[in-house]
Formats: C-alpha cells, sequence, structure tokens
C-alpha cells in the first residue's frame, strides 16, 4: 500500500461524436496523486473536465486510456474493491420519493453488500442530522435535508475516500456549516476527502492540497499554502482621517479611491516594501485614521492560472 489514496497515469477520455457534435477530448493525459487522508481539492471552470474524472473514479464512466489506483487497487484488475473504497456525493439529489431516509440507506447499504447487522444506519442518520425525519418519504424532505442524505448515502459501506462533488450549491448558512463541521470529523477519523465546488474561498479554508484542471488537464497542483504563496501581491487598505485624494504614486504601485473614501494600494511584495507607501502617503499630508492588509485569496490564483487559458 502508498501513502496515497488515488494514483492516476495517462488518465484519458473522449466523447465520441453524436450528431452534428464532433468527438470531445474531456481529459487528455491526466497525471494526479491524492495524499491518504487529507481534504483535496478539485477545482477548475466549468468544462474543464471534473465531472468527467469523478464519473471514471466512481465506475460511471469507462476511461479511454490510462490507469487509476484507489486505495491501492487497480480500476481495471479489481473493479469491486476500488469502488468500494471510494463514495460519492453527487451534485444533484436523486433519491426515490418513495423511500424514507432509513429506508434509502438501508437499501444503498444492501447494494454495497453490507451485511445487515453491520449496517450503520442510526448512526450515519444521527450524523446528518435526519434522525427524526428517518421514517419520512423523502419526497416530503426539505432541498436541504436531501443533501444530507446524499451525503448519509455516500457513507453507507464506510468508504476511505469521500467525493464530495458541489456538496453546498444552493444550501443555506446552518447546512453548509453543518456539512463542514461534518468532513472534518471524518477526516479526522482518517477518511480522505475530495472536493470539487465553485466556491473558492470553502476551498481555501478547507482544502489541504489543490489541483486545478482546465481544459482536460491539470494545470498545477499544490499545497493550498504555496498556491497561495504564487502571487507576490498585497493590497494596503488605509482610511484616512479626512477626506483625501491619492497621492502621486510611482509605476510598481496601482492606487484607488473607494467610494467611502478609503484609499488602497496594491503592490508587489518582492519589489515595493509597505513602508514606502505609508511615506507616500504621509508626505501627501494624509492623517491615517486606520490601516490593514489585505492578502491574495484562492480566487486571484485561480482567475491569474485559469483566464489566459
Amino acid at each position: 500500500m502508498t501513502d496515497n489514496a488515488i494514483e492516476i497515469h495517462g488518465l484519458k477520455k473522449t466523447y465520441g461524436a453524436t450528431g452534428r457534435a464532433a468527438a470531445k477530448e474531456a481529459l487528455k493525459g491526466i497525471d494526479l496523486t491524492i495524499p491518504r487522508g487529507s481534504i483535496f481539492g478539485l477545482l477548475g471552470p466549468n468544462g474543464a473536465g471534473k465531472s468527467t474524472l469523478i464519473n471514471i473514479l466512481a465506475g460511471l464512466v469507462v476511461k479511454s486510456a490510462g490507469s487509476v489506483k484507489i486505495w491501492g487497487f487497480d480500476q481495471d484488475e479489481n473493479p469491486r474493491q476500488s469502488r468500494a473504497a471510494i463514495g460519492v456525493m453527487p451534485q444533484e439529489p436523486h433519491l426515490d420519493p418513495f423511500f424514507t431516509p432509513a429506508g434509502s440507506l438501508d437499501v444503498q447499504a444492501g447494494l454495497y453488500g453490507v451485511p445487515r447487522n453491520q449496517r450503520k444506519t442510526a448512526e450515519i442518520l444521527d450524523l446528518i442530522g435526519l434522525t427524526d425525519k428517518a421514517d419520512a418519504y423523502a419526497r416530503s424532505l426539505s432541498g436541504g435535508m436531501r443533501r444530507r442524505l446524499l451525503l448519509g448515502k455516500a457513507l453507507v459501506h464506510s468508504p476511505q475516500i469521500l467525493v464530495l462533488d458541489e456538496p453546498t450549491a444552493g444550501v443555506d448558512i446552518e447546512l453548509r456549516n453543518m456539512l463542514w463541521q461534518n468532513v472534518r470529523r471524518l477526516n479526522d477519523e482518517g477518511m480522505t476527502i475530495i472536493l470539487t465546488t465553485h466556491y473558492l474561498e470553502e476551498a481555501e479554508e478547507m482544502c489541504d492540497d489543490i489541483a486545478i484542471i482546465n481544459h482536460g488537464e491539470v494545470i498545477v497542483k499544490d499545497s493550498t499554502a504555496n498556491l497561495l504563496g504564487r502571487l507576490d501581491s498585497k493590497t494596503l487598505v488605509i482610511t484616512p482621517e479626512t477626506a483625501a485624494d491619492l497621492p502621486p504614486l510611482p509605476d510598481t504601485i496601482t492606487g484607488q479611491k473607494l467610494t467611502d473614501g478609503t484609499l488602497t494600494f496594491t503592490y508587489q511584495c518582492g519589489i515595493t516594501p509597505a513602508d514606502q507607501i505609508l511615506s507616500l502617503v504621509r508626505d501627501a499630508g494624509i492623517i491615517i485614521k486606520d490601516v490593514r492588509t489585505e492578502e491574495p485569496h484562492l480566487e486571484d490564483v485561480f482567475l491569474s492560472l485559469t483566464s489566459s487559458r
């Protein structure tokens, strides 16, 4: 067994031509390793190939070329073991409206071959906060409750790896916080989490490592901290004591006066020290009431890597 939960080499997927649509190469030779026990972000713009990759991992889409190992099991040589090692919470809620949450979890566990005396239906219902809805029909559940049930169904066979595909899309703050608490708890217990999301602030907060996919290729994979460190820029935000205009600035500093009177100065740390900006402000006769520094966010890194491709 390796230290990686997932190992992907040379993974390709081409969807054949249909009607007037030409053949589409969705994945162009993906190489990717995901460490065991990590919370791993899989990010990319719409159409980048994320869903295709997840569906291949889940065994729902047949790859065109390459190799995939899940928890040490080759997907071609040991398909049953590799699928048993992974649970997927899909983006879209597809539930049988005539099953109760308890019945839904029980049936799902049976499909995975979990013996009745080893099923954790009650424990999972408690984890996802649906104990009081255990015997309610799924059609009577709210949208947020249905998403919780999707998480529960992904956990019935106690997978070593959990894939969350846009888990917080369209959910309220309470459910979002509950989901992240559960994810942290599962990860603390040793489960590897793979997260795809368009809410980049969530990925920045939750993920240890991140891979960004664009046009079917991995364009970067690194720790979240290293990715944020790629942008050597900061913004100094100054609130003047009284109304003031921007002082004259060198080309290395970009200034802006906001509608509330705040002055912002964006600069590269390796070129311009913050003290130089403060000196320019003081020399212009501006009295500083408050000052703060804004660090770059994952969204800035994401846009810098994908917008030019």
